[in-house]
C-alpha cells in the first residue's frame, strides 16, 4: 500500500532530518553534512557526494551515492522502514555501510 502524500511528507522529512541529524552529530568532523531545500547532502573527503531527497509524485526517497549509484527507497509500513526498491535492503543499512567504509570507523544510523 502507497502512502498518501500527507502521510509521505511527514514521514520522508523526519527521516531525512533524522539523517541529517545523526551523521552530522557521529560522522561530521569526517564529512561535510548539510539540508538545503529539502536535499540531503553529505560531500566525503575523497570528493565523492551523498544526496538524498524525498520524490513526492513516486512516494520515495532518492539517494544518489558515489559508491552505489542510484537508488530508490519505498517505505514500508509493516516494518517502519525505507526499504530499496530493487533489492530490497535498507536504506539505513546501506549508508551505515557505506559511511563506515568511506569514514573507515564503525558506524550505525540504526
Amino acid at each position: 500500500m502507497t502512502l498518501d502524500i500527507g502521510n509521505f511528507d511527514s514521514i520522508a522529512d523526519e527521516t531525512l532530518n533524522r539523517l541529517l541529524d545523526v551523521i552530522d552529530d557521529k560522522l561530521g568532523d569526517r564529512f561535510e553534512v548539510d539540508m538545503e531545500n529539502g536535499m540531503l547532502t553529505i560531500e566525503t573527503d575523497t570528493g565523492g557526494q551523498y544526496i538524498i531527497n524525498k520524490h513526492g509524485p513516486n512516494r520515495q526517497i532518492w539517494v544518489s551515492s558515489p559508491v552505489s549509484g542510484a537508488s530508490h527507497y519505498q517505505f514500508n509500513e509493516v516494518t517502519r522502514s525505507w526499504v530499496d526498491t530493487r533489492s530490497g535492503e535498507s536504506l539505513t543499512l546501506k549508508l551505515s555501510e557505506e559511511l563506515s567504509g568511506l569514514a573507515k570507523v564503525a558506524f550505525s544510523l540504526d
